[in-house]
């Protein structure tokens, strides 16, 4: 098992890409904190998980609020004695020209997206720092490295990632502590499947057009991105052996971008 016996705190993770990444770093052995606003969900996955509650945990997190963020993580380094992987995975969208976009709506983007990734691996790397050792994983996109019309918070916010992980990729270095970005095309959670009508009603197209035409053009086999594809990068990054792969970002897109 490549993750056997580490802690992993994955936040968002009580569905979509989150949740996934949760499974699969249980069945690769480790020990997993499921990070969520809605704590009864992220008690349902961690009882889907393990309903021992010896491997998986449920815990609140507004990733927004930084007593939430630090007592959430101590909770995780309480029980189970150990921080060793971050998985930096919540998000939301929300779609709207850049003309018209609410000022309200703009931070709350950046606040979830950015200050939210900011305040958790603090958190992180604090219990990391006393351990010599960690791995901190930020769910980046696509729009990481592109841009799409109607998306300017989150356009900026996942550029914004890429700069974060090269910071903590330098800062931890002394520390043992490494940081990388997963880049994924369009998956198709929730999330996306929200956008789908949105971006065919702001646009004046239809919503296959929107899939066609917007999301899956740029794919070399007009293919979604699955959660499992992403979660299988997730552990890539996790149990990389040695310190070699830090302050880099991974695209998984079915080639809509490539580098």
């Amino acid at each position: 098992m490549r993750l056997k016996n580490k802690v992993a705190l994955i936040t968002g993770s009580a569905s979509g890409i989150g949740k996934e990444i949760a499974i699969i770093y249980a069945r690769e052995g480790a020990k997993v904190a499921i990070a969520d606003l809605n704590l009864e969900a992220a008690e349902a996955t961690a009882r889907e998980i393990d309903p021992s509650g010896e491997v998986a945990i449920g815990i609140a997190m507004d990733v927004t609020e930084e007593a939430q963020v630090d007592a959430g993580t101590a909770k995780v380094i309480e029980t189970f004695g150990a921080l060793d992987i971050l998985v930096s995975n919540a998000g939301i969208q929300i779609v709207a020209p850049l003309v018209d976009y609410e000022f309200k709506k703009w931070k709350k983007m950046l606040a979830i997206h950015l200050d939210g990734a900011f305040l958790t691996t603090r958190a992180a790397l604090r219990q990391m720092y006393k351990q010599g050792s960690g791995s901190i994983i930020y769910m980046g996109s696509v729009h990481s490295k592109e841009a799409s019309k109607l998306k300017a918070p989150y356009v900026a916010a996942k550029h914004g990632l890429i700069g974060l992980s090269k910071v903590v990729a330098k800062e931890g270095a002394e520390h043992g502590v490494r940081a990388n970005v997963i880049c994924p095309g369009f998956v198709k959670t929730p999330l996306v499947e929200k956008q789908i009508p949105e971006q065919a009603k702001e646009l004046g197209i239809s919503e296959q057009e929107v899939i066609d035409t917007i999301m899956l053009k740029e794919t070399v086999d007009g293919e979604f991105t699955t959660v499992a594809d992403v979660a299988e990068a997730a552990v890539f990054f996790a149990s990389f052996g040695s310190n070699a792969l830090t302050g880099q970002s991974l695209i998984v897109s079915h080639g809509w971008s490539m580098e």
